[in-house]
């Protein structure tokens, strides 16, 4: 066990989520001291893709350093190497984000890509007694992980200065909590992480969900223009609009073929596509947003009458919502109320981030739901599994709070350019390839936008051949569902494989006949 203690005041919050999706934070009250510099390393076995091996567990402190080379806060890691590699230049390092802003590493770590996968049933529900289990899907076979915890979340903390003084809010802001210092920093501890730990020479990769997917868009560029480092692949899961402008009638349009998939799962559909599988279904519903809905929102009152009914009555057929309601919104159904009424006359509203789970509130009428139905499960499953993990599993000791969702509000989104940075990164480096996975159920960070984002990341089309597209049944973390534990895994783990270069491959551009 490394120890390196560097004790700090750290700084805990109450949260909740409230019904916007946006958190809001109490208080902050002094806990407990954290160290910035110090790992805990321990052993273990695992059977995974039917091989089995032994894996080195390092978790601990890692810091952030200033120009100074202080100390400035603590980022809390799980680094997972497989040990019978003969090579670290030939191994491939995924470095794992998840977003928030202000969410912990702990949903990938846990139910995605690691050893261990978190105990739900086979659709992704709690079930008791809590906690984890073998993960056989986890890509570790195929590449060493570390999942990093940002400032203020899991127990990543803002350190004080050597006068033992912490930085006001407004400068914690300025260093750390906004979508430019955010890619900053985490930019500086990538290069100290990969230096320490001799990764220099492997295929890298990154993979953020949600809003690490703007994370780690960006961090392609900065890592790349700024550290010097270069990327094989950026893995996107569930992404954000990645500061790609898609306001107006583009917003509106790109959610139809989202709420066609829900309601087809909720069998609110007339029979015609009931019958249909979800993906021979699901392309009709494309064709129409971009050929007809997007064109008929883009014309607003200049839309003829008749064209007008047309239009509500598609949109109904597809979307489950009544055609007189659709009228209604002027044919902008907002996905708040569309979770509150695609279900209302049973009594149920849709989950949010996975319309799959079920929510019932204090009264059917309202324009929007009490609740986000998915999260209230997630929380009941992953809160308890990830702090009996970390003590008796990993056997990192500490009595600062594990934070799921920490304060790092309110955010700076201001100068958000991290798809177009993305693109310019892809365009230097003949290297870089994408993988976009999204979840068909998915209502905050919907499939369609992002194959949108993919198309306008490179709107010349000149790089399509290095942008890929998987979709599942299942919501936002896809990973919850089994069957697509098991798929997203597999096609992670190809996307690795195949954009390692071969031996001798050249990072060029070969020219154009």
């Amino acid at each position: 066990m490394k120890r390196s203690w560097f004790a700090a005041t750290a700084i805990a919050a109450l949260f909740m989520f409230n019904p916007t999706g946006s958190v809001a934070v109490a208080d902050e009250l002094p806990v407990a001291k954290l160290p910035a510099d110090d790992v805990v390393v321990t052993e273990h076995r695992a059977r995974i893709n039917g091989e089995r091996f032994e894996y080195r567990a390092t978790t601990g402190t890692q810091p952030v350093f200033n120009a100074e080379g202080e100390a400035t806060a603590a980022l809390h890691f799980t680094y997972y190497e497989r040990m019978d590699v003969k090579s670290k230049a030939e191994r491939p390092l995924l470095i794992s984000f998840n977003g928030g802003p202000g969410s912990a590493s702990v949903w990938m770590h846990i139910a995605y890509t690691g050893p261990k996968s978190l105990r739900v049933d086979d659709e992704g529900f709690p079930i008791m007694p809590y906690g984890v289990k073998d993960n056989p899907h986890s890509v570790l076979d195929v590449a060493d992980i570390v999942f990093v915890n940002p400032v203020n979340t899991g127990y990543s903390r803002v350190l004080p200065n050597s006068k033992g003084e912490m930085p006001s809010r407004e400068k914690q802001k300025d260093m750390f909590f906004g979508v430019n210092a955010d890619v900053k920093y985490l930019a500086d501890w990538i290069n100290t992480f990969v230096t320490r730990h001799n990764r220099w020479q492997s295929p890298k990769y990154l993979i953020g969900e949600s809003y690490g997917t703007t994370r780690v868009s960006g961090l392609a560029l900065e890592l790349q223009n700024r550290q010097w480092m270069y990327f094989n692949g950026v893995i996107l899961v569930s992404p954000t609009d990645l500061g790609i402008d898609r306001s107006g009638p583009v917003k509106a349009a790109n959610r139809l073929p989202y709420f066609a998939a829900a309601a087809w799962y909720h069998k609110a559909l007339d029979e015609e596509f009931l019958n249909m599988d979800l993906l021979e279904f699901l392309p009709m519903v494309e064709k129409y947003t971009l050929d007809t809905y997007l064109p008929a929102l883009a014309k607003g009152s200049m839309l003829p009458a008749a064209e007008r009914e047309q239009v509500a009555a598609q949109v109904a057929k597809y979307s489950g919502i009544d055609k007189n309601v659709v009228l209604q919104t002027n044919l902008d159904i907002d996905t708040w109320f569309f979770w509150k009424e695609l279900l209302r006359d049973r009594g149920q509203t849709i989950g949010r981030l996975d319309s799959r789970y079920l929510g019932i509130d204090r009264t059917d009428v309202g324009a929007r739901p009490d609740y986000n139905a998915e999260l209230t499960s997630w929380l009941h499953s992953f809160t308890p599994a990830i702090n009996y993990y970390m003590r008796e599993v990993l056997n990192y000791q500490t009595d600062v709070k594990y934070n799921m969702f920490g304060p790092v509000h309110p955010w700076d989104r201001s100068g958000n350019e991290t798809g177009h940075q993305l693109g310019e990164a892809m365009r230097a480096n003949p290297y870089l390839h994408v993988l976009t996975q999204s979840g068909y159920y998915d209502g905050a960070t919907n499939y369609f936008d992002g194959k949108y984002n993919m198309w306008h990341i490179d709107p010349s089309g000149k790089m399509a051949d290095r942008f890929e597209f998987k979709g599942y049944r299942s919501g936002h973390m896809m990973y919850l569902r089994s069957e697509d534990l098991r798929k997203a895994n597999e096609d992670l783990r190809e996307f690795i494989l195949r954009t390692i270069p071969a031996q001798g491959e050249a990072a060029k551009y070969p020219p154009q006949q």
